[in-house]
């Protein structure tokens, strides 16, 4: 139980939320909570609540309370940190802790004021939000308190948010309102298209995981899947390749290319040259699929790396950013 106050980093995602302190990552959980339909009581959070998605009855609902990196439903946003916090520091805290929260860059002031509100009655003294993109770039050390440019592309489950930053603010950036979980819905349409089989999207995300690539791969993976026929609804087992993941993703794919384009044309001509230089940081759990980097070096002509800490260089960011909030604080966003 924490008797004194902390300051805590929060990667508030579509797919997974994340707490950290100074130290190390506290929690990290599947943003999914099943909740009794009737009486709107809590069943389940996190990996408990994920293992229940597409096998309960009508009484109990298990839903993703984010959006496309925004909250969706507020109450069970709220419900979800206040669970998580006391998690962390226990039910019988005395002070409170002062909160960093991620949001994706050019939300609404609408979107900012509901998570600042969301993470404010969740139990913490005071809060700030910090952009995913600035974030990460903390997390994984560029050097942003200098005026030469650092490009970052974090591939999320709901957003995809692609920016250059210089002298500790974003100097242009782009959010895609797609991710992680885009890549696996691609995936459901085309078996269902090709096969005439229904599967689920954690199905679907465990092809993107085992065997899926963005680009053609050296060795040719296959997994075979049990999905339901479209025509007599009975079970139908199907083998998939790698060649057909990276099929079916490409659309998807072609938006993330597209929204790191559009970055780099807005941004200035030397900030550019010092992001050829330097690279484009992957960060995200969409920056794990295989080749996305090859992918994306090609396709922008500027060398794209994974980085060390994919899935937490932004929790890690925003929790170090608060020794330096007296220089970034007039770059975040307001609320």
């Amino acid at each position: 139980m924490a008797m004194f106050s902390k300051d805590l980093g929060i990667d508030l995602g579509t797919n997974f939320t994340r707490i950290a302190d100074s130290a190390q990552v506290l929690v990290e959980e599947p943003t999914i909570v099943a909740i009794e339909v009737f009486d709107q009581k809590m069943v389940a959070v996190g990996q408990e609540a994920r293992d229940m998605y597409g096998k309960v009855p009508d009484s109990i609902e298990v839903s993703r309370p984010l959006k496309n990196g925004v909250i969706a439903d507020y109450e069970i946003t709220e419900t979800l940190l206040e669970y998580l916090l006391q998690r962390v520091s226990g039910s019988m805290r005395i002070f409170r802790p002062r909160v960093m929260i991620s949001v994706p860059y050019g939300v609404t002031s609408v979107e900012r004021r509901a998570v600042y509100e969301a993470v404010m009655e969740a139990g913490t003294r005071e809060a700030f939000l910090i952009q995913q993109s600035l974030a990460a770039a903390i997390g994984i050390d560029l050097p942003i308190n200098s005026p030469s440019g650092n490009m970052v592309i974090c591939l999320g489950g709901g957003c995809t948010e692609a920016a250059v930053m210089a002298m500790y603010g974003i100097v242009s950036a782009e959010t895609l309102r797609s991710g992680g979980l885009d890549l696996d819905d691609a995936i459901v349409n085309y078996v269902r298209r090709k096969y005439g089989v229904v599967i689920g999207q954690i199905t679907a995300e465990q092809l993107k995981i085992r065997i899926g690539a963005a680009v053609p791969q050296d060795t040719e993976n296959s997994m075979e899947v049990q999905g339901q026929d479209q025509v007599t609804g009975l079970p139908r087992p199907i083998t998939l390749t790698t060649g057909e993941i990276i099929e079916a993703l490409q659309d998807p794919l072609k938006q993330i290319i597209e929204t790191g384009r559009k970055v780099l044309e807005k941004t200035p001509p030397e900030l550019v040259a010092d992001i050829i230089d330097r690279g484009v940081a992957l960060c995200g759990g969409g920056a794990l699929l295989r080749g996305i980097d090859k992918l994306l070096t090609k396709s922008l002509g500027i060398p794209a790396y994974l980085v060390d800490n994919p899935m937490t260089c932004v929790v890690e960011g925003a929790v170090k950013s608060f020794s330096m909030l007296n220089v970034i604080r007039r770059n975040l966003p307001q609320v």
